[in-house]
């Protein structure tokens, strides 16, 4: 009898980690306050199997890097109390990753997380943390016929992935300091 109630004592502690642990993807994918994006291994294979002949070095890069790709997945949201979520589960697994790179710009900050891969220019996992876009871009996005400001973006890719060939991509996205991601140090 006593050992069962230590169990439940020790079950009910960690309850709330379990809770927290709870990847924020899962979490947030059917809120209609977000947009949420994933795309699974077998489409990642599709891309890399359709045999473009191409002949342009660039483009035969990226379809390397989307080859390495094993997971991608994002949220955009505009609404707070997700934002504080989403920046609370960032925060949380952080301390499973490196933290790359932090720009802060006028009241928004963007934060590049990694874990370490095969060598010094690949890693196993890129998180993307961009939070108060709309104190920098007065711009709305169309969502489901919703004009929505963007005020949080999360995004997550796995798999073996070249910093440098992330750092072209993110670059040519816009997101501010990408250009220093295949300068990890």
């Amino acid at each position: 009898m006593k050992v069962k109630w230590m169990i439940l004592v020790m079950a009910i502690m960690f309850l709330p980690l379990t809770a927290m642990a709870q990847d924020i993807f899962d979490k947030y994918s059917d809120n209609s306050d977000v947009t949420y994006v994933s795309i699974k291994p077998k489409m990642f294979q599709m891309i890399a199997n359709m045999g473009i002949d191409v002949d342009d070095d660039e483009a035969k890069a990226y379809m390397e890097m989307v080859k390495s790709i094993t997971s991608f997945k994002t949220i955009v949201t505009d609404n707070k109390s997700i934002s504080t979520d989403i920046s609370k589960w960032v925060q949380s697994r952080s301390s499973a990753l490196e933290e790359l790179m932090e720009v802060k710009d006028s009241g928004s900050e963007v934060k590049f997380y990694v874990k370490e891969g095969k060598d010094a220019d690949h890693v196993k996992e890129l998180l993307i943390f961009v939070n108060g876009i709309d104190k920098v871009v007065n711009e709305s996005v169309e969502v489901n016929g919703q004009s929505r400001k963007i005020e949080t973006v999360v995004v997550s890719l796995t798999g073996d992935i070249n910093l440098n060939e992330i750092s072209k991509l993110t670059d040519k996205m816009k997101i501010p300091g990408a250009k220093h991601l295949g300068k990890k140090q």
